[in-house]
């Protein structure tokens, strides 16, 4: 695949008359879909597919267009230089674009990460064995993701990851499951092993007779699946510099001085952890990393190109939507082990979805808590809970709400498979805090 890339790049990203700068961005993957019920394969499938989106540049004109390509290194040269011909009669046509920004400086990157993948046969062994007379509904999604970038000066970059995503449930009754996932670049047999035996554990615990809980704040355990999804929607306008300069932002409030995260919470963007590219799709290139909040305070935001123009300050390689795209949140000390002698009297959340902001301006979150949620007494689970929705600060909950992080990050890789495979990903611990509000 990199000789197909090249020989792509070194045909279509030539210097022509009519432009003064030609790009091409390329995304590929080769992925097995595998879909479970009661246990059993429901479907099975494999995907390889291939797009270039080729871009020509003059001033401050630009023309892309975007195609699907066959893997047939003649006829894919042929479509891309058709597109660009195309592209090079269009581009006089096109409105000056004040905004567009694009790298001065070449730099080459490149990364090959390799994984330890199951087959097909090899997964559907292993849940056939493990999963064995419960009711397991997954979906499994794993193989090859590549992202690469070329330009007319000669800057070349290259991002392949070789990932899976295995989110499955153990569902008993009603309204009742566990829900699980094991994702990563080495998979390894025993661990699904031990992850579907700890499901069975729990899944066993929703036999217990409910109980039911009154609206209002509780000390909670987050998990590490259940702090990802509060992170992931924090990301949803909490670090861009647009929304900071527009007023928009949610973390508004701490760029103030209003309100403070707790001294425990750093967030960064990961690049170098993360599995997503070094690079985005103009060419620009990201840092290793970007400190987003130190020991509670707000830092660095995500700038893209256009709002480095807008603005007047430097770009630090982010997407045009200035999210992040591996987020990460240190771990804390508290050693999993003793997180529900911590926890003492609470509730013990696994998942959150529905997840909204109530209030923008305030970080005010709303949600539903989901799958396998238990009320815990004295540091023992000792009965399953309704689902209940909650409406809640991230500001508060993770500052002086915040009582504790354990010790140990897990990564929480994007589950999106809708048109391709994503390679955003979130790494958080668990965490324990007071006060959480449950309103109905």
């Amino acid at each position: 695949m990199p000789s197909y890339f090249q020989h792509l790049a070194a045909a279509v990203c030539t210097p022509v008359a009519g432009a003064d700068r030609v790009t091409l961005y390329f995304t590929a993957e080769a992925s097995d879909f595998i879909r479970f019920n009661h246990a059993q394969v429901r479907q099975a499938t494999h995907v390889d597919q291939r797009y270039g989106t080729v871009s020509v540049v003059t001033g401050h004109k630009r023309a892309s267009s975007s195609i699907s390509l066959g893997g047939d290194l003649a006829t894919d040269t042929a479509a891309l230089l058709a597109e660009r011909a195309a592209l090079l009669e269009q581009l006089p046509l096109v409105p000056d674009d004040a905004y567009l920004l694009l790298p001065d400086a070449v730099v080459d990157t490149a990364r090959s990460a390799s994984g330890t993948l199951p087959t097909p046969q090899q997964l559907i062994a292993a849940v056939a064995e493990h999963a064995t007379g419960t009711d397991l509904v997954g979906f499994y999604a794993g193989g090859s993701v590549l992202r690469a970038f070329a330009d007319s000066r000669g800057q070349r970059n290259w991002h392949s990851v070789e990932s899976f995503h295995f989110d499955w449930c153990l569902y008993r009754e009603k309204d009742q499951a566990v829900k699980c996932s094991y994702a990563g670049t080495d998979w390894q047999t025993p661990e699904f092993a031990r992850r579907v035996a700890e499901a069975r554990t729990r899944l066993a615990l929703l036999a217990l007779p409910p109980k039911a809980l009154a609206p209002g704040a509780y000390r909670v355990y987050f998990s590490p699946v259940a702090v990802a999804e509060l992170l992931g929607t924090l990301a949803w306008g909490g670090f861009g510099l647009k929304d900071l300069k527009t007023g928009t932002s949610t973390l508004l409030l701490a760029h103030q001085g209003k309100a403070a995260l707790s001294l425990l919470v750093s967030l960064t963007e990961a690049t170098a952890d993360g599995i997503a590219p070094r690079f985005q799709p103009d060419g620009f290139t990201k840092p290793d990393a970007v400190p987003l909040v130190r020991a509670g305070q707000v830092e660095a935001s995500l700038t893209a190109p256009r709002s480095a123009v807008e603005y007047g300050v430097p770009t630090n390689g982010s997407g045009e939507g200035e999210s992040p795209e591996s987020l990460s949140m240190a771990p804390g000390t508290l050693p999993e082990a003793e997180v529900l002698k911590t926890l003492g009297t609470g509730v013990f959340i696994s998942n959150l979805h529905y997840l909204n902001y109530s209030d923008r301006q305030a970080c005010r979150m709303t949600g539903m808590t989901r799958f396998a949620c238990f009320w815990v007494e004295d540091g023992q689970i000792v009965a399953p809970i309704a689902v209940m929705r909650f409406d809640d600060s991230f500001l508060r909950m993770f500052g002086p709400g915040l009582v504790a992080l354990t010790d140990v990050a897990e990564l929480v890789p994007a589950d999106g498979t809708y048109g391709a495979r994503q390679l955003q990903s979130v790494s958080a611990p668990g965490a324990i805090v007071d006060g959480f509000a449950l309103t109905l």
